[in-house]
């Protein structure tokens, strides 16, 4: 559309306004269309799966993250039909103090793995990043040539949801990785607490990573941890900290022999590294494999499976028995109701919780 300026005319002397531009279109012309995501059967993802196709994998792990009931039927038959091409992997859990620089060692042991021709998966249980918004994409971010490497797939875990919700999606996940050809599987736990005993029940080798020079180097180790490690890496044993390092493993030699043998036999290691000079990153790796040499060798490795898998059973149970009861909207009105008797003291917790349950029970049984 044309308009007219009147500063144009030749009365107004030394004044004129250029042309303008005809109206933009509002849609970027160069924008491509967004491709449809294509809706996969059961069948579709696991023969995508056995193929390797790294696209339908990562599909496949969203839909066993998806919280929506319609997604959790074909999640279930999904994992079902890849069950019998997994558990041909090594599992091995990774844990450490906040600074202990995880994703760099990560890195370090996973192009170690890479460049021997290994396949590996690394995934995280975060529970707490919803709360505390945790870093495992900064890790990801971090980990700049793992990301990138071809037979590598880094997975973020789901960031909501309970510790035993998260967990089993992990664990569901690492099935399905181990279908599509991933021989090793890194579980790393970022949250602290209890998610080391979640990962330590879906892992082979449970391997704590510490540090050196930072004080009392035994303090601020839960018992419980030190007792699930079936070894311990030094990081950071490069430079001025070497000497530390060597003191922080008789440090943590004289500690593990205050702890029974494991139920395995295996007797904790401890190794200095470092991830920055790559110093290490291989005894840590050979270490791992003794382990699997000497647990298969005493049948010890399939038991330890063996007892996962009927762990996770009850763990199921008991969170679909819980999921069930919560989101039952009869029980979520009767909640806030015998809530507020228990805090006005007309109801004691447990009298409460009875009635609750018989509630439901008597509710289910009809």
């Amino acid at each position: 559309m044309e308009h007219h300026h009147p500063e144009n005319d030749p009365t107004y002397k030394g004044l004129s306004v250029n042309k303008g531009i005809s109206d933009v279109p509002i849609v970027n012309p160069y924008r491509k269309k967004k491709v449809k995501r294509q809706n996969y059967s059961a069948d579709d993802f696991v023969a995508g799966i056995l193929d390797g196709n790294i696209s339908v994998l990562s599909q496949a792990v969203t839909l066993v993250e998806s919280s929506l009931p319609e997604h959790h039927a074909l999640a279930q038959e999904v994992i079902e039909k890849c069950l019998p091409h997994s558990g041909r992997s090594t599992r091995l859990g990774i844990t450490g103090v906040p600074g202990a620089g995880k994703s760099t060692f990560i890195e370090a042991l996973g192009m170690h793995l890479i460049r021997k021709h290994h396949k590996l998966a690394v995934l995280a249980i975060d529970p707490s990043s919803e709360r505390s918004k945790g870093s495992i994409l900064g890790d990801k971010t971090r980990m700049e040539e793992l990301s990138v490497a071809k037979n590598a797939f880094i997975r973020p875990s789901p960031s909501a949801g309970s510790l035993g919700g998260v967990a089993r999606k992990t664990r569901e996940s690492i099935i399905l990785c181990e279908a599509a050809g991933f021989d090793t599987i890194f579980v790393e736990t970022v949250g602290v607490g209890q998610s080391e005993t979640a990962v330590h029940s879906m892992v082979d080798f449970f391997l704590l990573l510490q540090l050196a020079g930072t004080g009392d180097e035994l303090q601020g180790i839960k018992r419980g941890i030190m007792e699930m490690a079936d070894g311990i890496a030094i990081n950071k044993c490069d430079g001025t900290n070497v000497e530390k390092s060597m003191l922080a493993k008789a440090q943590f030699k004289n500690a593990l022999h205050l702890f029974p043998r494991s139920e395995s036999g295996w007797a904790p290691e401890v190794i200095p590294c470092s991830s920055i000079e790559k110093n290490g990153i291989e005894d840590i790796w050979l270490m791992v494999e003794r382990h699997t040499e000497y647990t298969k060798q005493n049948g010890y490795f399939e038991y330890h499976r063996n007892q996962q898998s009927r762990y996770w059973m009850y763990e199921t149970i008991n969170e679909q028995l819980r999921s069930r009861f919560y989101q039952d909207p009869e029980m979520q009105e009767l909640l806030v109701q015998m809530e507020q008797k228990v805090i006005g003291n007309e109801l004691s917790s447990f009298i409460a919780a009875k009635s609750l349950l018989e509630r439901f029970e008597t509710k289910n049984s009809r």
